[in-house]
């Protein structure tokens, strides 16, 4: 599955806990922004809606009763290793 570097940087985010917070409207119920929080709670910048919308697409990431988008155990087998450089 051909994933681009901003969602590979997301997912992996993701996989090692992190979570996307999303926000709806509350007139049309839609999702009108998101953000992705690295475990120790930094702001990753670049989940945007574009990458949020192709991850929930091809069902790499999922939400349980409203609370913030996790990876998938799809998700987990569609992310690349890489070092983790802190």
């Amino acid at each position: 599955m051909n994933i681009s570097k901003y969602e590979q940087r997301v997912l992996h985010a993701l996989a090692q806990g992190g979570r996307i917070v999303h926000r709806r409207d509350p007139a049309r119920g839609k999702i009108v922004e998101v953000d992705c929080f690295t475990r120790e709670g930094w702001r990753l910048s670049d989940c945007r809606m574009g990458v949020f919308q192709r991850l929930k697409r091809r069902q790499l990431i999922a939400s349980q009763g409203g609370a913030p988008y996790r990876i998938t155990r799809h998700g987990l087998a569609a992310v690349r290793a890489q070092l983790d450089q802190r």
